[in-house]
């Protein structure tokens, strides 16, 4: 048993950042660029809201099919001969992929059909289908793949009713129907293609996903940041500040009666405001540095004996049974700022000037248990809100349970369940 009336500055600590992050179980290894997303990914999604142009990969596209056009002209001497028409055809087929992230459904269906007269026409085969199949990905990528099927399917019947019915009042003259296994290739070409579309489709929606829950998961750690900080800093300045209002009344009324006590009382102030001051300091260094180590070891249980002659200045008695068990660095701290809240609300809604801490633990938990025989001074009896859903949030941080009201028999009591082995959260993705 522990009862001190003195008091005595205790060094400044760390904020609980640190300290948190140790029971937090790291993920593995970076995340991999298959799970997230390629880099050019965030480019896609810029041209797709209007921030850019694809012009270098239209340009590109628009010369080789010209050039290899070109080429194939001159390896089927049995097709028409590419003139300005062809050209024209071309040109146009290929532009119109400027405009596939802003209109795929425009453009895989111009696309189609440009393909279709510039076959109909006579003209060799060759990479006009490449702007197709260009225009259909982005369409099916894009969400529209009934368009892109449709464009498809549109295209291919052409070339059948070209292929095979038409060909003879079709240029070029004495043209031969094309052999049906040669609609086999086709359709395998095709499949393959929508099959891609469909695959990078899928793969980006997923990527979409990941991004969307990756940034859920900051703004959620960055919330339970903040929260760490604030209670951090009420605990911290509820204590302290309470501890100086007790002594400055103290002083007040003694200053002219007994300047020794008074004098006593200031130095007190003096104190606790320095304490303060440090562990302020030491949580506003942690959000300035957040990588650095802490300079200084966390509270915990094993400063209780400092935290009772803190109390015993403000006038309050406290009497503590039982000894604390090893605790991991969170669970300590969250015990003793408990411990701290509990002891700061009886002396600011208390009439009681006697506390008792009973600490009793078995493998698997830690009990806390707080009394103050009371009576309330006012309407915040047990404590503000903030204090008591700051030691909830602690407790429900570690799995365990807080548990704050009136005692059947008078006064106010605060148990607390922490467990001593806390299971370990899985990292957000």
């Amino acid at each position: 048993m522990i009862t001190t009336p003195g008091g005595r500055p205790a060094g400044p600590v760390t904020s609980s950042v640190a300290v948190m992050e140790e029971q937090r179980v790291s993920g593995g290894g970076p995340p991999q660029w298959w799970r997230h997303g390629p880099p050019w990914l965030n480019r896609w999604n810029e041209e797709e809201r209007g921030a850019r142009w694809p012009w270098r990969s239209t340009v590109l596209l628009t010369v080789f099919v010209l050039v290899g056009s070109n080429y194939a002209s001159h390896q089927q001497v049995e097709r028409a001969s590419l003139d300005s028409f062809a050209r024209v055809l071309l040109v146009v087929g290929s532009g119109l992929l400027l405009w596939r992230q802003r209109y795929p459904v425009v453009v895989v269906f111009g696309t189609a059909a440009a393909a279709m007269v510039y076959l109909g026409a006579g003209y060799p085969y060759g990479p006009v289908f490449l702007t197709v199949a260009v225009a259909c990905f982005s369409a099916v990528v894009s969400g529209h793949r009934r368009a892109a099927w449709g464009a498809v399917a549109m295209l291919w019947a052409g070339h059948m009713l070209v292929a095979h019915w038409l060909y003879r009042r079709l240029p070029p003259s004495r043209d031969d129907a094309a052999p049906w296994g040669q609609e086999i290739v086709i359709v395998t070409w095709v499949v393959a293609i929508v099959a891609v579309a469909e695959l990078a489709r899928t793969r980006r929606e997923q990527w979409a996903r990941d991004r969307a829950e990756r940034a859920q998961a900051a703004k959620r750690r960055a919330d339970e940041e903040r929260l760490k900080m604030a209670r951090e800093l009420h605990d911290v300045l509820a204590h302290s500040i309470s501890v100086i209002n007790v002594q400055a009344g103290v002083g007040l009324a003694l200053l002219d009666s007994d300047p020794e006590q008074a004098r006593t009382a200031l130095t007190t102030i003096k104190a606790a405001s320095k304490e303060a001051l440090g562990e302020v300091r030491q949580v506003l260094d942690t959000l300035r540095t957040p990588g650095d180590a802490p300079r200084a070891p966390a509270p915990g249980l094993s400063r209780l004996p400092e935290l009772v002659e803190q109390a015993g200045s403000a006038g309050l008695t406290v009497d503590v049974e039982g000894d604390p068990p090893r605790l991991a660095p969170g669970t300590d701290l969250a015990a003793f700022r408990i411990v701290q809240e509990a002891l700061t609300n009886v002396v600011r809604h208390s009439g009681s000037r006697h506390a008792r801490v009973h600490l009793a633990h078995d493998k698997r938990e830690l009990r806390l248990r707080i009394d103050d025989d009371g009576p309330a001074t006012g309407a915040d009896a047990g404590g503000s809100g903030n204090g008591l859903a700051g030691m909830r949030e602690r407790a429900a941080a570690l799995g365990g349970t807080i548990e704050a009201g009136p005692r059947p028999d008078g006064g106010f009591r605060v148990l607390a369940v922490l467990p001593l082995k806390v299971k370990a959260k899985e990292d957000d993705r």
